[in-house]
């Protein structure tokens, strides 16, 4: 008798039961415009969004890991996801891991809910400008610097000059008017949740992800796989939504202005000790 092939195995086997396919997007770095490596911008988030949020379910999941960047970027990205959320009628759940601080937060809001980490780095609504002051340095070096400009505030906070205080006005009421906006987006995205009033809030200050459950920052501890385990069943599955790969390399930026740029970063992650 001849032998038979694996078909009847095949055909026998017990039907596999998928359970439902939960689409993850990450958003690791510090938020800011350039396109470089692990940077966070509209630019390169918006392809990420836009598949999540076209495939099957009625879940996205995303990940902030950020300490924060620029104000616009934030807001760019916390306002896609809403757009794409209400397009396609799909619930976000975003999972904090080591920090949502400042623009990171502006980002977490976007999400219906909030789960952290317990050791996790959240709040820090606030805006800061810093630079340095240089002033007399040139002196000591012999050097002489020669500036000339059309209009009497193009050399605001020049680092070669000493500070002019109505330089320092200015730079506080734009400072003032970012924090508004900063603030209105996220009184509104958490309506209702927050147990602290506006003068803790809002000061720029930063809690642990249990504070920050205290404060209503936050709706929930935990983590992703644990999250979703629990509301869909030991079968859901994740699916990490990741750039395609590009033939064509990124230009460079040459090896001074990616160690500036690094330095940069680290200086956004250490803010917060992490």
């Amino acid at each position: 008798m001849a032998k038979r092939t694996g078909f009847v195995g095949f055909v026998t086997r017990p039907f596999r039961r998928s359970g439902p396919l939960v689409p993850v997007v990450r958003l690791q770095g510090v938020i800011a415009a350039d396109q470089r490596s692990g940077r966070l911008n509209i630019q390169n988030v918006a392809p990420l969004l836009q598949r999540a949020f076209e495939m099957p379910g009625d879940t996205v999941a995303i990940i902030v890991n950020s300490p924060g960047g620029s104000p616009v970027q934030s807001r760019l990205i916390s306002k896609r996801i809403r757009d794409l959320a209400a397009e396609h009628r799909k619930r976000v759940l975003v999972f904090v891991e080591d920090a949502a601080a400042s623009g990171g937060y502006f980002i977490a809001t976007a999400g219906d809910e909030i789960i952290a980490d317990p050791s996790s780095v959240v709040g820090s609504i606030g805006v800061i400008f810093a630079g340095f002051g240089f002033t007399g340095t040139l002196e000591k070096l012999g050097v002489e610097r020669r500036v000339h400009t059309a209009g009497r505030n193009k050399s605001t906070l020049d680092p070669f000059l000493h500070e002019k205080p109505e330089d320092v006005e200015r730079i506080k009421q734009m400072e003032l008017d970012i924090h508004q906006v900063f603030i209105d987006w996220v009184k509104s995205r958490r309506a209702g949740k927050f147990k602290a009033p506006d003068e803790t809030l809002f000061t720029g200050e930063f809690w642990s992800g249990v504070r920050g459950l205290e404060l209503g920052l936050v709706d929930a501890l935990g983590d992703l796989h644990e999250t979703l385990r629990t509301r869909f069943g030991d079968r859901v599955r994740t699916r990490l939504i990741e750039p395609r790969r590009s033939m064509f390399r990124l230009p460079t930026f040459g090896l001074a202005a990616d160690l500036a740029a690094a330095i940069e970063d680290r200086i956004h992650w250490t803010r917060l000790g992490l």
